[in-house]
């Protein structure tokens, strides 16, 4: 199977820029840290190599590695669980909000004092 020129030179270069980015990044990471933290809130500064281990641990508890992630998937931003919450009745709306209050620790006594 023959992959064009500029396929062929894509393909080899573009570790090369995911490196080059994480590498940048990394450098951004620590001027911004280094110039607004240890004012803002007595941190210490951080070396070039503690703000890559920052980007890597960001994106390890925040963003993962990629794959489907746990809720997510197709529909879940809409599709699916809206179709389901537009096909319930008034009556189980209710009773889903009230069964997520009593999940979240939030009374329905609480919810009228806050608003």
């Amino acid at each position: 199977m023959y992959y064009g020129g500029k396929k062929k030179k894509f393909f080899l270069f573009f570790p090369l820029i995911a490196i080059a980015g994480i590498l940048l990044f990394g450098w951004v990471v620590m001027l911004l840290w280094n110039a607004i933290l240890p004012s803002a809130l007595h941190a210490g500064e951080i070396s070039y190599g503690q703000a890559i281990g920052l980007l890597l641990l960001s994106r390890i508890l925040v963003g993962g590695f990629g794959g489907r992630r746990w809720g997510g998937g197709p529909g879940f931003k809409g599709g699916m669980w809206r179709e389901k919450w537009m096909s319930m009745s008034d009556e189980e709306k209710t009773k889903f909000r009230e069964e997520w209050r009593m999940r979240c620790g939030r009374p329905k006594d609480q919810d009228a004092k806050s608003s």
